[in-house]
């Protein structure tokens, strides 16, 4: 028991000491992105796992992180192909469903603290859906789309798309949150303001 207690006090110590920041994040290359992975304790890859990280605890509950040298949205030519652009954790739980409070908790056990903060400080530039795109759904029989609950933040240092799938009826069994450049925020607005 004393041996767990010192166990605890020193991962207690080492999340003090290191959990506070993030070594790697967007506009990083590929490489120093690949091997903060490698060394980062809450990703823990498999080998072989470098710019994407996959858990299935059953077929009922996927975790996914993946760096992109893409920006997020729809798919565009890289600018530089050895930078990452965009940074996504994807939660699958139809046991205990997702929430916003776990995407949130999942941004600050992977990045620390201090890229936390800024998400939660982050202005809401864009959020969905509005009145009309529920109704435009509705009456295209588009159900997926009228789930769709997101919004889009611009932070001091980063900008951040959240987005679940909202049933009608029970939880929400998925969700993400993109940690991306700021640079890369007016191109998704437009479209997710035009799908």
């Amino acid at each position: 028991m004393k041996a767990k207690g010192l166990l605890m006090l020193g991962l207690g110590m080492a999340i003090a000491f290191f959990g506070d920041r993030a070594n790697a994040l967007p506009g990083q290359t590929t490489a120093e992105v690949a091997a903060w992975i490698k060394g980062n304790d809450t990703l823990s890859p498999y080998s072989g796992q470098t710019l994407l990280v996959h858990r299935t605890d059953t077929p009922a509950q996927r975790f996914t992180f993946e760096a992109s040298v893409f920006a997020p949205g729809l798919a565009t030519p890289p600018g530089d192909p050895n930078i990452v652009r965009a940074e996504k954790i994807n939660l699958f739980d139809m046991i205990n469903g997702v929430t916003l409070n776990r995407l949130h908790e999942s941004l600050r056990s992977i990045y620390g603290l201090e890229i936390y903060q800024d998400f939660q400080q982050a202005r809401v530039i864009y959020a969905y859906p509005n009145p009309e795109m529920v109704q435009q759904a509705r009456t295209l029989t588009l159900p997926l789309q009228e789930a769709l609950r997101g919004e889009l933040r611009l932070g001091s240092r980063f900008a951040y798309w959240i987005e679940i799938p909202q049933p009608q009826e029970g939880k929400p069994v998925m969700g993400k949150i993109t940690v991306f450049l700021k640079s890369d925020l007016d191109k998704l607005e437009a479209q997710l303001r035009n799908r």
